[in-house]
């Protein structure tokens, strides 16, 4: 990966190439490293040829590279950076329309993996059970306080990730975990 920050994304046509459930499962899928369109395609259920060409409009953007050492669709491809940002810009309504568009998709995708686990949790181990929590609160704040909460939220996961990064290798027992935090009006 060559960096080490989120990307920040300031304009609508950026937010509407990912908008594609393909190309979010293929940056999902990059996050353990290097692969190949093929290797993408077994993991996320697509076509070699079909992850190749998502792959390749994930470069258009800037969002994927090929990692070097092969060719077609034995090339392998890595991110560029580990995750992206997009703040509003509540001033241009056509970005305010393709970050919609996006978190539409985006959305889709977190609720159909926390049905999932909904649906499969009685096959996990019973720590993994125990683990596993859903949490909702409903405050009256201002907006500076929801903007507080969720740089607190922020600086949180970054604490864990800078903890997770000096790990050789993951632990026995280390599952992909996706925490939902969400501050928004629920007027």
């Amino acid at each position: 990966m060559a960096e080490v920050t989120p990307r920040t994304l300031t304009d609508p046509q950026t937010l509407r190439a990912l908008s594609h459930p393909v190309r979010l499962a293929l940056l999902d899928a990059l996050q353990d490293g290097p692969l190949t369109a093929t290797q993408a395609g077994e993991l996320i259920g697509e076509s070699p040829t079909t992850c190749s060409f998502h792959l390749r409009q994930l470069a258009r953007y800037g969002f994927v590279e090929e990692a070097g050492g092969g060719r077609g669709r034995v090339r392998p491809w890595r991110l560029t950076h580990p995750g992206w940002t997009a703040p509003a810009q509540p001033g241009d309504p056509e970005f305010t329309r393709a970050q919609q568009a996006l978190d539409h998709v985006l959305l889709d995708r977190l609720l159909a993996r926390a049905r999932r686990y909904v649906d499969t949790a009685p096959t996990y181990p019973a720590e993994w059970q125990a683990a596993a929590a859903g949490h909702t609160s409903t405050m009256h704040v201002t907006a500076a306080e929801a903007a507080e909460m969720a740089a607190a939220y922020r600086a949180l996961t970054d604490e864990f990730r800078a903890r997770w990064a000096a790990r050789a290798e993951r632990p026995e027992g280390a599952l992909p975990v996706e925490v939902l935090f969400g501050v928004y009006p629920a007027t």
